[in-house]
Order: C-alpha cells, then sequence, then structure tokens
C-alpha cells in the first residue's frame, strides 16, 4: 500500500526525532558518558520508532476503511495489516 507523505507527516516528525537521539546515543556511548542516561535515551529512541510505526499502521487502516466506505477493494486487509501490527508489539 502506497502512504501519502503529508498524511505520515508526524510519523516522519517522530522518525527525525529518533534519528537525532540515536546519533546522540552513539556521541554519549564514544565519550564513554553514564551507562544510565546512555539507555534513558535509547529508550527515548525505541519509543519514538514504536509510535512512528503505530502511526504508520494505524493511518494504513484508516486508508483502507475509507475504502471500502467507498465501496472499493482495501489495499490490505485486515489480516495482513493485524501481522504489520504484530511486528511491533
Amino acid at each position: 500500500m502506497e502512504m501519502d507523505a503529508t498524511v505520515l507527516k508526524d510519523a516522519v516528525t517522530r522518525l527525525k526525532r529518533a534519528q537525532g537521539q540515536l546519533g546522540g546515543v552513539i556521541a554519549m556511548i564514544e565519550k564513554g558518558e553514564d551507562c544510565e542516561r546512555v539507555v534513558t535515551q535509547l529508550a527515548a529512541a525505541s519509543r519514538a520508532l514504536d509510535r512512528a510505526g503505530f502511526k504508520i499502521i494505524s493511518t494504513g487502516m484508516r486508508q483502507c476503511q475509507l475504502a471500502r466506505e467507498r465501496g472499493e477493494q482495501p489495499p490490505l486487509d485486515e489480516e495482513h495489516l493485524e501481522k504489520l501490527f504484530m511486528t511491533l508489539s
């Protein structure tokens, strides 16, 4: 299913944030910073990635529902969307 980048602006923002956080984590490790701070930042990056993934899936679910309401065949069936959802859990 092709996704509209404008609809996924929030997901892109979250991914860019995670990208910055990962860069920060790498720099922290290279500088030998405190383990607790490194893990805290890594957890924040992980949450940002998860939220971006869930946003992408929820957008896909909405697109499928709108297709059904228009009497069209949705681009993905419910089973496929569920598998995608489960890959993030």
